[in-house]
């Protein structure tokens, strides 16, 4: 699982949300999955056939074990009925507090599984073992020392339960999938040899009870591996499409979020402009000072009064300028003779 990357971690009421509705979704669909039991029936026995033409029927002398040997019978209903519902959460929640970056693989493997279990559940309605003929020599230890533990004749449901689950979802045994994902983790996640040896042990352990107790045939358990997997190949191409799914929303909403504050911008400059009219429009019928210069030089060179050849304009009331003066008043009145040169030279600026 090296693929997965580093993410923050999920928040844990928001997992155990998800996992109670799938949960429950698997849970629905296997009592809807209920098959015609002729034919539940029709395929046990085909499954049953061809494990004895390959010798294959290992839970024929398994089921003889248990059912002789209370010893051995009787814990092996307390796994069957307990850890399949145990181990795998507390794993999960191993995973999710000391593993958070090897959280979301593994929970996706397990979910996707879970899924592929419930279209077999579906497409092959199967009798296990315990529920034949007795003419083909099984024994349901679950109901033999049902006296024992807290489920009746009815698999692991408990007593008064039974119609809660379907009997005739044998094929593929979830039990050894589930069991081999735990053992998957414990193996590659844990950090002391005991962890390591209890990954492998527990799914052997897994296999040999729904076989000894009846409960599933041999071929129900290489079943339940090979959906675990196919599990894990679809995990990656499934994760990587979530994230492709959620790139494009997250993109969107940031697409969204941006229009929204440009539109606010609009409004706001729009707001502004609206005020600059008003207050624009209190100065209607007062003069307004003019922005351009009124005796600014012509470009050519030429004074103001050249060129329009009136000579000395005038500018203002009883107001002229003499050639080359642009201000009215600049020129002063000098005492002496050189005061009668002429208006025609400018004076010096004050």
């Amino acid at each position: 699982m090296s693929y997965i990357t580093a993410r923050h971690r999920p928040r844990w009421w928001a997992e155990l949300l998800l996992l109670a509705v799938v949960y429950c979704a698997y849970s629905a669909g296997r009592l809807v999955a209920r098959g015609d039991v002729s034919t539940a029936v029709d395929n046990g026995l085909a499954i049953l056939r061809a494990e004895k033409a390959l010798y294959l029927d290992f839970e024929t002398p398994l089921n003889d074990l248990f059912t002789e040997v209370p010893a051995i019978g009787i814990p092996a209903d307390f796994i069957y009925a307990s850890l399949h519902y145990l181990v795998t959460p507390v794993i999960l929640v191993w995973l999710f507090r000391r593993r958070p970056l090897r959280y979301r693989a593994a929970r996706a493997w397990l979910m996707i599984s879970t899924l592929l279990g419930l279209v077999g559940f579906t497409l092959m309605p199967t009798c296990p073992p315990r529920l034949l003929d007795a003419t083909h020599g099984f024994v349901d230890t679950m109901a033999q020392y049902s006296s024992y533990g807290w489920w009746g004749g009815e698999a692991s449901a408990p007593r008064g339960m039974g119609n809660l689950t379907n009997q005739y979802a044998a094929m593929p045994s979830l039990h050894v999938g589930w069991s081999l994902w735990c053992g998957v983790m414990l193996w590659r996640h844990g950090r002391t040899p005991l962890l390591r040896w209890l990954g492998v042990a527990y799914p052997l352990v897994t296999t040999i009870v729904v076989m000894g107790t009846a409960n599933h045939y041999f071929l129900d358990a290489v079943a339940g591996a090979a959906v675990m997997g196919l599990g894990l190949l679809l995990t990656r191409p499934a994760l990587r499409a979530l994230d492709r799914i959620q790139g494009r929303t997250r993109g969107a909403s940031v697409v969204a979020g941006g229009a929204a504050g440009a539109s606010e911008d609009a409004e706001a400059a729009d707001g502004q402009q609206a005020k600059g009219n008003a207050a624009g429009s209190g100065a209607v019928g007062r003069p307004q000072p003019s922005r351009e210069p009124q005796n600014s030089p012509p470009s050519d060179g030429t004074s103001a009064g050249a060129a329009d050849g009136t000579g000395s304009p005038i500018v203002g009331a009883g107001c002229q300028t003499s050639t080359g003066e642009r201000i009215p008043g600049q020129r002063t009145t000098a005492a002496g003779p050189s005061a009668g040169a002429g208006d025609s030279t400018p004076a010096a600026a004050r």
